[in-house]
């Protein structure tokens, strides 16, 4: 790591964290529920869905614009599927949501070997694999997606925004054979929104062919992107439209109005879907593995076999946010760069608790 990080201890971090979502006016199990997300994402490396996000994205369109309702209640639909559960969330916070849904979703698989839950009138979870990776953790696999807060992704050959950057996230146990969970997960941009404002807080560029300009023209100036194209031109808008058809069949509306607060039809939803499946590797387990494998045996040598023959040097998805953990680990809390704790302090002053000072931090190893 060439950049300065410092390390905060996480009782620390999630004390200011709660102390902000409740100063918004949430409950305390919800404030918790938002500061352990955020201190997961941190403690894995995914700086573009902490807490300065999870703040950010309340602020513009959750319970600063009405888009998400502290100590909302979520409803239970009443379905005739023992394993599949539909939810209206009433715009509850969401990762106080999406934690109770990949519990159910867990519960659900305990019994019947799959569990799927399906969540309309949601609030945006942020990181997709922070659910699916507890699952894995615990041996289950895992699959979730969303439809995006905003509409800023412009489709394969089009010119206007009319998807979210959608992502895909799959957590699989795979602890056993490899060390770590394989968890893939990805938005359907070439980067996420939240990116390229965490590019623009640091001073850097954006990659080429990530981002336009509200012109339309590509651009590398974090500054100055208006919109996103999907990665992998018509893949990555195949997926991306994915989303929104999923999200359709839940109870989702135009992708267009999502949480843009004022500017929608009478009677039309602004509010995000989510979709969790979680299942028992047992319950997909042929029992018929070569040279008798068991299941656990048999994908490890699955991925040995990817990994071999002169593939030795690559990554597997996981290996990054393991290698975060454990950099975390190490150092005995979390870690942020400078202008990371610069924009905590402007939380603090907010929630009116003491400010980070750097100098009593230490410097990450």
């Amino acid at each position: 790591m060439s950049e300065i990080f410092y390390v905060v201890p996480e009782e620390q971090h999630n004390a200011l964290v709660t102390a902000a979502y409740k100063k918004r006016g949430y409950s305390g199990q919800e404030a918790e529920a938002g500061a352990r997300f955020c201190a997961e994402a941190t403690r894995h490396g995914i700086r573009t869905h902490n807490a300065l996000k999870a703040l950010h994205l309340d602020h513009l369109f959750g319970s600063g614009a009405g888009g998400c309702v502290p100590k909302a209640k979520i409803e239970k639909i009443k379905l005739p599927y023992r394993a599949s559960q539909v939810w209206n969330a009433n715009r509850k916070l969401g990762q106080a949501t999406g934690y109770a849904a990949i519990e159910t979703a867990i519960k659900l698989a305990d019994k019947y070997g799959v569990g799927m839950v399906s969540v309309d009138n949601a609030f945006h979870y942020l990181w997709g694999g922070g659910y699916v990776m507890e699952a894995a953790k615990r041996g289950y696999i895992a699959y979730t997606n969303c439809t995006a807060s905003l509409a800023e992704v412009v489709p394969f050959g089009g010119k206007f925004p009319t998807l979210g950057t959608n992502p895909h996230s799959w957590g699989f146990p795979t602890q056993d054979a490899i060390g770590y969970p394989i968890v893939i997960d990805w938005a359907t941009s070439v980067v996420a929104m939240g990116r390229v404002q965490q590019l623009a807080r640091e001073g850097k560029q954006l990659p080429p062919g990530a981002a336009v300009d509200d012109q339309g023209n590509p651009t590398t100036d974090p500054t100055k992107a208006k919109f996103l194209v999907p990665f992998g031109q018509h893949k990555g808008y195949g997926l991306a439209l994915m989303n929104e058809i999923i999200g359709a069949f839940i109870g989702g509306s135009l992708p267009t109005i999502r949480n843009r607060w004022g500017n929608a039809e009478a009677g039309e939803k602004q509010t995000c879907d989510f979709f969790f499946q979680v299942w028992k590797p047992e319950a997909m387990n042929s029992g018929s593995f070569a040279k008798g494998r068991s299941q656990t045996e048999n994908v490890k040598a699955v991925i040995q076999d990817i990994l071999g023959h002169g593939n030795e040097n690559c990554m597997l998805p996981g290996q990054l946010e393991a290698n975060a953990a454990a950099r975390s680990a190490k150092n005995g809390g979390l870690l942020f760069s400078e202008a990371e704790i610069n924009a905590f302090n402007e939380l603090a002053a907010e929630a009116r608790k003491k400010k980070w000072n750097l100098a009593d931090l230490k410097v990450a190893q």
